[in-house]
């Protein structure tokens, strides 16, 4: 059965506003609603929604005035956890989530580009959401250079987040290649685009700070319910 395993949840808050500001949907200057109202809306505790509030503060998204209220401020060099996830609901926006379906340690096949030190690799296999919707399925694969070994109840929703605070490596760009392919063989049944139907494509390569490649990815969207986004900074 898929897994699971998210980020905390003041996290994932913080990372469900960044994501609504990106798109548009929470406007530059906006007062946000009081707060009690508000986690209310987003079915947190207040204090988690405390937490989600001063982590965007500190990334100089958000101005929280005594005895005014919260307002939004938009700036184009803002990143959050997700920020290489290029992925939005069409209607902007939307919290990514994973399910992992499967991590294995293989020989890397043919027909990935060569990259990485070794000629093993870590093959991650999930289904991507956005607010709850299935959106995307993704297969990254990961040097083995880097682990050893890969638990799957280690493995959170963001592999960036993990690879920052688990393996320490950090991938500092990435190169997107956009197509369409057939959905893979291995969908799952609630990914609506059957297997061999034509969906959104991405081929991605994560380099480190050095320039080195250490994952290669791949991932099939539903162009129902996702768009691909890039925004200037």
């Amino acid at each position: 059965m898929p897994e699971s395993s998210a980020l905390p949840k003041y996290l994932q808050t913080a990372e469900l506003l960044i994501r609504e500001i990106a798109a548009g949907r929470l406007a530059d200057g906006a007062r946000l609603p009081p707060e009690r109202d508000m986690a209310g809306e987003m079915d947190v505790s207040v204090g988690t929604l405390r937490k989600a509030l001063n982590d965007l503060a500190d990334k100089g998204l958000l101005d929280r005035i005594q005895g005014s209220g919260n307002y939004v401020r938009h700036r184009a060099d803002a990143a959050g956890i997700y920020a290489f996830f290029r992925l939005e609901l069409i209607e902007g926006g939307g919290l990514p989530t994973a399910d992992l379906l499967s991590v294995d340690r293989l020989e890397k096949p043919s027909d990935l580009p060569a990259f990485g030190a070794s000629s093993e690799g870590h093959r991650i296999r999930r289904l991507r959401r956005l607010s709850g919707r299935p959106a995307a399925l993704e297969e990254i694969w990961l040097d083995v250079a880097w682990a050893e070994t890969m638990r799957r109840e280690d493995l959170l929703d963001s592999l960036y987040y993990y690879y920052r605070t688990r393996l320490g490596l950090w991938i500092a760009r990435a190169e997107d290649r956009i197509g369409v392919d057939g959905v893979p063989d291995w969908a799952v049944k609630n990914f609506d685009p059957a297997p061999g139907t034509p969906a959104g494509f991405i081929e991605r390569w994560g380099r480190t700070n050095e320039g080195a490649i250490a994952e290669f990815s791949r991932t099939w969207f539903d162009p129902t319910v996702a768009r691909y986004i890039a925004r200037m900074r």
